[in-house]
């Protein structure tokens, strides 16, 4: 059975940002506004876009 993925696309930049969500999203695979990876949906990936919800947008991928 396939593992389900989300794709991240960051929509707004990092800079100026509380410490961390910078390198939230370098963590993400995120490093300019509109890229957009596919990522396995886990929980430490769940947990990571929440920190950063405001600065990207999530779609579920079968």
């Amino acid at each position: 059975m396939a593992e389900k993925k989300v794709r991240v696309t960051q929509l707004a930049s990092g800079d100026g940002r509380k410490p961390g969500q910078k390198e939230t999203l370098v963590g993400l695979g995120l490093n300019g506004i509109r890229r957009s990876r596919e990522l396995e949906d886990t929980p430490s990936v769940r947990g990571m876009i929440r920190k950063v919800a405001h600065l990207v947008k999530v779609e579920e991928l079968s």
